[in-house]
């Protein structure tokens, strides 16, 4: 079995043991120090609330070193939440829904490059876009998409929630088509993972 390398970042040592406590009943994690952040390595962040210095670190650690990165967060403000999205981030656990399990299956997705928001997260998320794309104020930079249908109806079921196997069963489709046109859109269009795939095409009205 090939085990997942995370790396546990926060600000106090009683938050970094306490998830340590938690993940090391997990054959499959292989806990690394918390300055470990080499290509390939999940970073498992915990803050209870977002500033910028802590997002100029997720984009060093994310863009600039190659990490895939989880957040646990306390509270997060509307205006952060593109923010994290942008920064690499495509799997967010609420600090109160941290369970063991769910710690777990935040850095699976992450380690896939999947997303993985809380339900209401996505849905403040796909409000954001939407009310960013009715009012043209889509961010500087941002790259124009020029989505094929096949990708729109990928990223549609992305939305929704669904997982690789059953896109690919609603759309009978293989699961490796399924991962080829993620991979080949997030690669074309220099987006870091799924969650942010979704957010440039609701940006754009792709969905």
């Amino acid at each position: 079995m090939d085990r997942i390398r995370v790396a546990v970042h926060a600000r106090d040592p009683i938050s970094v043991e306490g998830v340590h406590s938690q993940l090391r009943r997990y054959p499959e994690i292989d806990l690394r120090d918390e300055d470990e952040s080499a290509p390939g390595t999940v970073l498992l962040l915990i803050e209870d609330t977002l500033d910028e210095a802590v997002l100029t670190r997720l984009r060093r650690l994310v863009r600039g070193e190659g990490a895939r990165a989880a957040l646990v967060v306390g509270t997060l403000r509307e205006a952060e939440l593109l923010d994290v999205i942008e920064c690499g981030v495509g799997a967010i656990v609420w600090r109160h829904e941290a369970t063991a399990g769910r710690l777990v299956q935040a850095v699976r997705a992450a380690e896939r490059g999947d997303g993985d928001l809380p339900s209401d997260l996505l849905g403040r998320l796909i409000t954001q876009v939407g009310s960013l794309h009715r009012h043209g104020t889509g961010r500087a930079g941002a790259p124009a998409s020029g989505l094929t249908p096949r990708e729109v109806d990928v990223l549609r079921l992305v939305a929704d929630g669904f997982d690789t196997g059953e896109i690919a069963k609603k759309l009978s489709y293989s699961e490796r088509t399924v991962k080829n046109v993620l991979h080949g859109l997030t690669t074309r269009l220099h987006l870091r993972n799924r969650a942010h795939a979704v957010a440039q095409a609701l940006r754009e009205g792709y969905i």
